[in-house]
């Protein structure tokens, strides 16, 4: 059974201390062992609304922003490493238990799924639902992972059916108690992604593109959460500025333009992309004042500050969920380099 303590060696060891330098060819190819140690910290994390990215059991810039912002909003030295203080404010906090069993049920197997989504966006736009393409990669974003992660950690299960016991990584909120004004619909994605409803109000919204983060802030820049997130391009750089939110559309369509969109052919027509956790803004859009610009989800969680974007800011589904239920309309937007 693994314990926070305050000997944070072996996590550092472990790779949770790793810098957002690019891993060497070698490094990369071998991916390490899932730490049941470094799981620990990222739920703790998540659950905290400090998003450490695809809860793996491994480091990373992820993981390392999101120490960051936990070290930050606690009035800690804020170092990125797993440090002794660190894990001591960590320790209250250690009952949320790395990984949980869950029995599938037949909703677990529901679809509708689509597999392959087409690459083009015209053939894109002839589906009813821009859905999960099977079962595994909707209960990966239901526990805030990969499919593969899921494969790694039940390595005995060959075949998933209804009945079958697996782990998982722990997500499950605290409260699902989402607005009342949420439609039906909006209520039944944040529940299906596992998204905390009990979440402070911003004051305002702070996306830094040097630290590749985008901060939650409250009364007197209070840092209330922090995510990695994936914000332009040299094609399509972040506009710099101040901007608001203007509303939050749940599970959106989107309309492909190529007149805006610099990496689309000119020669291509304009198609609408129909809803879903894989259509190219993920679940929900944060609308901005700056046109044709907004915050919002994505299909490919694991590309998450790797990636570059068309200027927007893209977080994963779940993370950009939760930042929705933290905003409203005339929330300020800070853009800054």
């Amino acid at each position: 059974m693994f314990r926070i303590t305050f000997a944070a060696s072996a996590l550092a060891v472990a790779g949770v201390a790793a810098t957002a330098q690019p891993a060497s060819p070698a490094a990369s190819s071998a991916r390490p062992p899932i730490d049941r140690g470094i799981l620990h910290v990222q739920v703790i994390l998540d659950k905290l609304g400090f998003g450490p990215g695809i809860l793996d059991g491994r480091g990373g810039p992820s993981l390392v922003n999101a120490l960051k912002g936990f070290q930050e909003s606690r009035g800690l030295k804020v170092t990125g490493k797993p440090d002794r203080a660190t894990l001591r404010a960590l320790y209250p906090y250690r009952a949320a238990r790395p990984t949980m069993t869950l029995e599938l049920d037949r909703e677990a197997f529901t679809g509708p799924f689509v597999n392959p989504i087409p690459e083009d966006y015209a053939d894109q736009a002839k589906l009813e639902r821009m859905a999960y393409t099977r079962p595994l990669e909707k209960l990966a974003e239901r526990f805030h992972t990969t499919p593969e992660v899921l494969s790694e950690l039940n390595p005995g299960v060959r075949q998933i059916t209804p009945g079958t016991k697996i782990t998982v990584p722990n997500s499950l909120p605290s409260s699902r108690a989402y607005p009342e004004d949420a439609t039906p619909e909006w209520r039944a994605t944040l529940a299906s992604l596992n998204v905390e409803a009990k979440v402070p109000q911003a004051e305002r919204i702070v996306v830094d593109k040097s630290e590749g983060v985008l901060r939650v802030e409250g009364p007197n820049g209070k840092l209330l959460g922090l995510y990695t997130a994936t914000m332009g391009s040299a094609r399509d750089p972040l506009p710099l500025g101040n901007w608001k939110v203007l509303h939050v559309s749940p599970n959106p369509d989107w309309k492909m333009n190529p007149k805006i969109l610099k990496s689309v052919s000119n020669s291509k027509a304009a198609q609408l992309i129909p809803p879903g956790p894989n259509n190219p803004v993920g679940v929900v859009w944060i609308d901005l004042s700056k046109e044709h610009y907004g915050i919002h989800g994505t299909g490919e969680p694991q590309q998450i500050g790797r990636a570059q974007s068309n200027g927007c800011v893209r977080l994963t589904n779940w993370d950009a969920a939760r930042v929705a239920l933290m905003v409203k309309a005339g929330t300020p937007v800070v853009f800054r380099a």
